[in-house]
């Protein structure tokens, strides 16, 4: 059942949450575009609101491919090649997950021309309010993927991580705190690293 009630705290953090996004996507937007870089998101439980941290932002379209809002379970197998196994016995709470989505919204999204220039982007978790199965509300796995160096001594092109989060609030706050997380991590990618194109 949806609770329909609005508090004034859960609108006061909603707001604040928007503004920080925004901040954020605007300077993600201009660091890429500065850069010749790209975003592409898959999307489970923010349900789109990670693309549309990006959208809100005027001149997104430099730099922001789409999103592949992938809630089903079988869609991530079917539309990221998740692998079926991994779906099968964790479930698709699982950081193994969320790297292989932010791999793969990379190569979805990715043209030839400019397929070693995109960050993929993942959300996978438990939003709430209560548990699914054993996975408590509030734990969130965020992927990325980047085509930055991690470390030029190890020569690496490109690296994919994840993030373990354990989040507290509404379902809205949890949704929320997921974007404000992966904005922020890919910020500080792409403060920390250079090209590698």
């Amino acid at each position: 059942m949806i609770d329909r009630r609005s508090s004034g705290a859960d609108s006061e953090f909603s707001t604040a949450s928007h503004q920080r996004c925004d901040a954020l996507a605007s300077r993600i937007i201009e660091a890429c575009r500065d850069r010749d870089l790209f975003v592409a998101a898959a999307e489970s439980l923010t349900g789109g609101l990670l693309a549309d941290a990006f959208v809100r932002i005027p001149g997104a379209s430099d730099v922001f491919l789409g999103s592949a809002v992938t809630y089903d379970i079988a869609a991530k197998a079917s539309i990221l090649n998740v692998d079926e196994r991994i779906l099968d016995s964790a479930g698709a709470v699982d950081a193994r997950v969320a790297v292989q989505m932010a791999e793969s919204t990379a190569r979805l999204f990715g043209r030839e021309d400019i397929r070693d220039r995109v960050f993929g982007l993942s959300t996978t978790g438990v939003a709430g309010p209560g548990p699914d199965g054993d996975k408590p509300a509030g734990l969130v796995y965020v992927g990325l993927h980047s085509p930055i160096m991690a470390s030029q001594s190890r020569g690496e092109s490109a690296r994919t991580v994840s993030y373990r989060l354990r989040l507290q609030g509404s379902r809205e706050e949890v949704r929320l705190q997921t974007v404000e997380h992966v904005l922020g991590y890919l910020e500080s990618e792409l403060r920390s690293a250079t090209t590698s194109v």
